[in-house]
């Protein structure tokens, strides 16, 4: 109970820090005269606000949400092409997908931001924020977000559907079970798995090597002692005994999958085409020797379809893919998207962490893959974030400090140079904090504006869609503006090559180094015919680098390359760089630990 009440108190002194700037803002008196009057013209209002501040929870539990067939009708989905999951939330069908594929297509703006810090960015925030925003100023506009996942949400992060009055609704069911669509993966990758080890101890036809089956099993929980395991001890009752492991359900080839593929039809063709081991003779083998294809698919069938849901002001939010998926670091799915564009004027979009792992797989690989030809960018930044990044320790991140701001800014201009590496306009969202100054507010704008990026604030956690105006208006002048959209390498080049091209553009790196084992592999795909596809760079988020401790922007770095696992039904090589883990563990205080529901079903905790 102790963490909670400390965590109201911070909310509450922020929140008065606030309020007592919009007062200075709006009313400032001209002289000590006036001081008594304007104190105690505003008292009552600055009371009122501190003690009723609510959590995100709260607000998301207050907010009135529309029946989704009206959410649906708002787009033009009539209500015989909804599979509605209860009163807030429903699957596209089908029907509905077919009804728009000839519609001409919207505007597509991608939403990314800096490196994330313990500081926060509010990424997800933003891109609701901005959609209710556009949908204010009247666009017909969709946001498509990917769904959270159970493994991170009760581990490091205790939800991702937004914050404050820029949610997406119902926020409860967004963070726990949804639609199932994560189990769906989860039992796929797990059958997938089962069906091997079952052909194995059924006397392996396909003259499998136990020592080199890559396919794994998959939890959406956050357990490092799963991380490498020994199965089938116990005598031959429980099979044939093998090192294995698990990774997070996200993080799973399966998700990557159901990112990218556009139909049942493409989902059983990637399916099959899945990497789940070589032979002792040196074979690749694939899912579709299993017979498994039609059963993997199966599983899929509702999950394949996107979901609907709505934000706290009513537009129309779909949600689908997950959030740490190798196709983009947390990105909606080809599916959700296109039906977007082909549904509103304008799509927000968001690609997770910061634009050098988000951004760019976004670019490189989803857009590449679906065609999908993106109009402009946003990029979320804190001052707090940036002040981090100059380095500031994050207990003095609330005192005023110009110096570390314009060091950390050198971050957000390498993920602006990236964005125009692409073709791209970029627009910074400012997200406000109460301890943000003005001078420190004004030379973040100087900064951006000398880099040819306007830097806009936004204060749609407070304020909702109305706090966002400010920064539809400058996407709008964006979306204005030529773009020249394309990728930073071409899929034919070299594995090596396509690697080295995104750590010395993308990162800043002076180069890739291949660890002996890395060497290995890339020989053997390269052997294999595996090489003409897009690369995704698993690298950790917090820094530029291969370290996640090189805040800002390192120079004089290299990139290790560690691993390489062919994707082959997602279409893409994974490149495990430095130290980042494909089963995350959890910290000492997992958020899992503040987390309750009591007998009238009312959570807590719960971000």
């Amino acid at each position: 109970m102790i963490v909670p009440y400390k965590r109201q108190v911070v909310i509450d002194i922020r929140r008065m820090i606030y309020i007592v700037g919009e007062m200075i803002n709006q009313c400032a008196p001209n002289n000590m005269e006036d001081t008594s009057t304007f104190i105690g013209k505003y008292r009552s209002n600055l009371v009122k606000e501190s003690t009723n501040m609510k959590t995100d929870v709260e607000i998301a539990r207050a907010a009135k949400l529309r029946p989704i067939a009206e959410i649906a009708e708002s787009i033009g989905i009539r209500a015989d092409h909804l599979e509605p999951y209860g009163k807030y939330k429903a699957k596209i069908g089908r029907a509905a997908l077919d009804a728009v594929k000839n519609n001409p297509d919207g505007k597509l703006i991608l939403v990314t931001a800096i490196n994330p810090t313990p500081a926060g960015e509010g990424k997800t925030t933003t891109s609701v924020g901005l959609a209710d925003a556009l949908h204010r100023r009247g666009k017909r506009t969709i946001v498509a977000l990917r769904e959270p996942s159970l493994g991170p949400c009760f581990g490091m992060k205790g939800g991702a559907a937004g914050g404050g009055y820029a949610q997406v609704v119902p926020m409860e069911d967004i963070n726990l079970h949804f639609t199932g669509d994560f189990h769906a993966v989860t039992t796929a990758h797990n059958l997938l798995a089962a069906l091997i080890d079952n052909h194995i101890q059924q006397g392996n036809a396909l003259d499998l090597d136990v020592r080199r089956i890559v396919w794994k099993r998959v939890l959406d929980v956050n357990d490092r002692a799963l991380r490498h395991i020994t199965i089938g001890l116990g005598g031959t009752a429980h099979g044939v005994p093998r090192e294995s492991g698990f990774d997070i359900t996200v993080a799973s080839e399966m998700m990557a999958i159901l990112c990218l593929a556009d139909g049942i039809s493409d989902m059983k063709r990637r399916l099959g085409c899945i990497l789940i081991g070589y032979t002792r003779g040196g074979r690749p083998v694939h899912a579709e020797e299993l017979g498994a294809t039609g059963a993997l698919a199966l599983l899929f069938k509702d999950a394949v379809y996107p979901n609907l849901v709505q934000t706290i002001e009513g537009t129309p939010a779909l949600i689908h893919g997950g959030p740490f998926a190798n196709i983009a670091h947390g990105c909606s799915s080809v599916m959700a998207t296109k039906y977007a564009l082909k549904s509103a004027d304008y799509v927000v979009t968001e690609a997770g962490f910061g634009a050098d792992l988000g951004a760019e797989k976004f670019f490189d690989i989803k857009c590449r893959m679906a065609g999908l030809v993106p109009d402009a960018v946003v990029i979320v930044a804190t001052v707090r974030a940036l002040k981090m990044n100059g380095g500031v320790a994050k207990d003095a991140l609330g005192a005023e400090n110009l110096d570390a701001l314009r060091r950390g800014a050198a971050n957000l201009a390498k993920h602006i140079e990236n964005i125009g590496k692409f073709g791209l306009p970029a627009v910074v969202a400012v997200n406000v904090f109460p301890t943000d100054t003005e001078a420190e507010l004004a030379l973040l704008e100087e900064l951006c504006a000398s880099l040819g990026a306007p830097a806009v604030r936004s204060e749609v956690w407070a304020k909702g869609g109305a706090g966002g105006l400010a920064l539809a208006d400058a996407v709008e002048r964006a979306l204005a503006q030529p773009a020249n959209f394309h990728t930073i390498y071409d899929a034919a080049c070299p594995i090596a090559e396509k690697i080295e091209t995104i750590a010395k553009e993308i990162y800043g790196a002076d180069g890739v180094d291949f660890t002996p084992a890395a060497r290995k592999q890339l020989a053997e795909m390269e052997r294999l015919g595996m090489t003409e596809t897009p690369v995704c760079m698993a690298k950790t988020q917090y820094s530029f680098s291969d370290d996640p401790t090189l805040l800002g922007r390192p120079t004089g770095f290299r990139i290790t390359v560690r691993e390489l696992r062919a994707s082959c039904g997602a279409g893409f090589v994974v490149a495990l760089t430095g130290s980042v883990l494909t089963m995350p563990g959890l910290p000492k205080h997992p958020a899992a630990m503040d987390m309750d529901i009591d007998e009238d079903g009312v959570i807590t905790g719960l971000f």
